[in-house]
């Protein structure tokens, strides 16, 4: 059965850090590319980092770079993906979800084949 759960999400005031956990499983996803998107209220699904299966290769959208780091790690047969989130703005509030996608990564969400359920991040001014 093909499980991406997400967590970490939250409540954090501007300026603060949150990491958030992507637990892949089911599936080989060690080779598979990863991707963390979000989704704001009434807004279509944005890209906002993806790495390669083996971790050698990222893409940041422009909005979250520098502030922002993704990561995998694989134990046994879990694939885990980190998104480090520092410097949060208000505008990063969303629900954010992992993916997983063959070529990647790629930053059309349209394109992954697996999704998890989201968690929500909120960040107050």
């Amino acid at each position: 059965q093909v499980q991406l759960v997400e967590s970490g999400g939250g409540l954090v005031q501007a300026g603060g850090s949150l990491r958030l956990s992507c637990a892949a499983s089911g599936r080989s996803f060690s080779s598979y590319a990863m991707g963390w998107f979000r989704q704001a209220p009434g807004k279509e699904r944005e890209f906002v980092a993806g790495i390669s299966w083996s971790g050698s290769s990222t893409i940041y959208a422009d909005s979250v770079k520098g502030r922002f780091t993704i990561s995998r790690v694989k134990v046994y047969n879990t694939v885990t993906v980190y998104l480090q989130m520092n410097s949060l703005k208000p505008e990063d509030t969303a629900v954010y979800y992992c993916g997983s996608d063959r070529v990647g990564p790629l930053t059309d969400w349209h394109l992954y084949d697996y999704w998890g359920q989201g968690t929500q991040v909120t960040v107050s001014s």
